[in-house]
């Protein structure tokens, strides 16, 4: 098996929700000037770059990312580049016709496009487990209902945002997605790693990893994906 790296690596210059502090890293100490030791600090949303979403992330109540199951997080897979996404437009129940049956229980969807709410709820009907996307949210930027993130979260569905799925075709593979364990925390960052069989069509060699992305610009609705 050939697995793939598909996290978005945590840099300043990285892209971030509209309204969301950026990425910022300092050194602290360093032998060069005089310290025992190298130490880096870290400050980030728990939204920031690949990550999941926890229960209490969108409602009153609601519990954090330690509530979310292992086994929904690591286990086979599906990539999906639905017709839909082709035309730049939301992804629709209409096209998860295509997919294979019995549906993928962890779906990752290529492409950059928000999911309808009732393509959240046809996705928690048919009791898929994980759905993840390489956009910064699985709504449209800058909502402020985040109907896609109510029907699956309040259904136990984990939400994976911000991977990058450039160097993953269409298909079946193995998911590995491990958040920090933060408690209490509406989500975290996670290292995510795709399998691919050998000789699979859906694997090929992934382009080096991009730290130079833009953080976004403006102060939208002050929401994490």
């Amino acid at each position: 098996m050939r697995w793939i790296d598909v996290t978005t690596p945590l840099t300043p210059a990285m892209r971030v929700y509209p309204g969301d502090p950026p990425v910022v890293t300092a050194v602290v100490a360093d032998p060069r000037r005089g310290d025992a030791a190298r130490v880096t600090t870290l400050s980030l949303s728990v939204h920031a770059g690949t990550h999941v979403d926890a229960p209490n992330h969108v409602g009153r109540a609601g519990s954090g990312v330690e509530s979310l199951p292992l086994d929904a997080m690591i286990g086979p897979a599906f990539v999906v580049r639905a017709a839909g996404l082709r035309r730049r437009r939301p992804v629709t129940p209409a096209d998860l016709a295509s997919l294979p049956r019995p549906l993928p229980r962890r779906l990752l969807f290529r492409g950059g496009m928000p999911l309808l709410e009732e393509t959240a709820r046809e996705l928690a009907r048919r009791g898929v487990l994980l759905v993840g996307t390489d956009a910064l949210s699985i709504d449209p930027v800058g909502s402020a209902a985040l109907p896609a993130h109510h029907a699956l979260l309040r259904a136990g569905v984990v939400v994976l945002e911000g991977l990058r799925l450039d160097g993953a075709r269409p298909g079946r593979c193995q998911l590995i997605a491990l958040p920090l364990l933060i408690p209490g925390a509406d989500g975290a960052p996670a290292r995510v790693v795709l399998g691919f069989t050998s000789g699979s069509r859906s694997a090929r060699r992934r382009p080096a990893p991009r730290g130079t992305m833009r953080r976004a610009s403006g102060r939208g609705a002050r929401r994490s994906g």
